[in-house]
């Protein structure tokens, strides 16, 4: 009589886990839900070049300062930091 419940029981849970399974590939399979997959590969893809840019701006800006610092006269030092005041002045796009 428990073998009979258990099997009983495990057919419930893993028929429950199967109806599951097919109804959540079954909404991945609409157009919302393709949608929905899309979105967030382009959301991640938009973060990791965002990161990318910024990443390569602060390089480029190192390289810069270290440039003027090496073969600007005297007064590369104010060069750089007017540099970097006008790169927080323009806007992200």
């Amino acid at each position: 009589m428990i073998g009979k419940l258990f099997y009983l029981t495990a057919g419930a849970v893993i028929g429950g886990y199967a109806v599951h399974r097919v109804n959540r590939a079954r909404r991945a399979l609409t157009p919302g839900g393709i949608a929905e997959r899309v979105e967030g590969q382009v959301t991640e893809y938009r973060g990791a070049l965002r990161e990318l840019n910024d990443d390569l701006a602060d390089a480029v800006r190192e390289q810069e300062e270290e440039l003027l610092r090496r073969y600007a006269p005297s007064g590369g030092r104010d060069l750089s930091a007017s540099r970097r005041r006008a790169a927080r002045e323009i806007p992200e796009g």
